[in-house]
């Protein structure tokens, strides 16, 4: 215990008992305030992670090179406006650079890496979602058609392009073969479904036909029905999602274009609209978010995909 020296013990001044008491009443405010401050904030980013379901699957289907108005709407696709009416419809969302290349690897790492082509040997190094979908203890593949072998890494093969299949691009994947098998043809696609050995997260990639790039609307849109058919009656969909988004537009809105967007499985309300401005990062930052996953560059400042889902569902908390 301190001791004080007889005789030099002083009571203070009632002054300096009054600038002591505002001293400690200023730094009570100054307290609650940030206390506050604090809950707001921290209640508003629960309630922005709350607001997306816990899943166990993602697939996320990548078209090509549409607006919005040439796909949805106009009776060229029928199974893109069937599907709007009976999922969820992202009526503003965007690409986020032009050309393909920056977009695939913006939804895959939270950053267009400042790729401004199409590069065919251009490396990055850089954390993707396959670093932080392997530490969280979940499953990944790229299933892209036209692809002739496991980890293949050139440039083209046939209606294959490996600008749409965006983390052999990533130093960390293609410079490992285990992770490299992990990027397959899309003919594995249904015999994963069949085997329910689906990973937790899949990246389909359709040939450069059937994504639009090279051919009709009409044609990606049939491809489309024959593609979700199988899996949207098989059980391994029962608590997952399909993101169907297309690379880029024709326009600039964005940076890349208003595109056709759209969310499909048992999760979604019939007929939800999500509102925007939505894009590349906002669907990373949504699929981040339902696994705690931690966020990638820009996905940290996005908005997730919220007001589609049904109520009711068991959502992932706020970390």
């Amino acid at each position: 215990m301190r001791s004080h020296t007889p005789g030099r013990l002083r009571l203070p001044s009632p002054w300096a008992t009054s600038v002591s008491v505002s001293r400690a009443a200023t730094l009570a405010v100054v307290l609650s305030l940030s206390i506050i401050v604090a809950c707001k904030t921290n209640t508003a980013l629960g309630a922005g992670r709350a607001a997306v379901p816990r899943v166990d699957k993602v697939v996320v289907v990548v078209f090509e090179n549409k607006e919005f108005s040439q796909v949805i709407g106009g009776g060229q696709a029928p199974t893109f406006d069937a599907l709007a009416r009976r999922f969820a419809l992202l009526t503003d969302y965007r690409g986020v650079a032009h050309p393909s290349l920056p977009n695939y690897l913006a939804l895959v790492s939270g950053s267009t890496q400042e790729v401004t082509s199409d590069c065919t040997t251009c490396v990055v190094s850089a954390r993707n979602l396959a670093d932080t979908l392997e530490r969280a203890g979940k499953t990944w593949k790229t299933y892209a058609e036209g692809l002739p072998a496991p980890g293949f890494t050139g440039p083209t093969a046939g209606r294959y392009a490996k600008k749409h299949d965006p983390l052999l691009y990533f130093e960390d994947v293609a410079g490992r073969p285990e992770r490299l098998r992990r990027i397959v043809p899309l003919t594995a696609f249904r015999r994963d479904l069949q085997a329910h050995a689906l990973p937790d997260f899949s990246l389909v990639v359709p040939d450069l036909c059937h994504d639009m790039h090279d051919c009709p609307v009409s044609t990606g849109d049939a491809w489309l029905g024959a593609f979700l058919g199988p899996l949207l009656r098989s059980g391994e969909l029962a608590h997952g999602i399909v993101y169907v988004v297309f690379d880029e537009g024709t326009g600039d809105a964005g940076g890349g274009g208003r595109v056709p967007a759209l969310v499909v499985g048992p999760l979604v309300r019939r007929g939800a609209r999500a509102p925007g401005p939505l894009d590349h990062y906002s669907l990373l930052r949504t699929i981040e978010d339902a696994w705690h996953l931690p966020r990638l560059g820009r996905s940290g400042a996005a908005r997730p995909i919220t007001g589609i889902w049904r109520r009711g569902l068991s959502e992932s908390p706020s970390r």
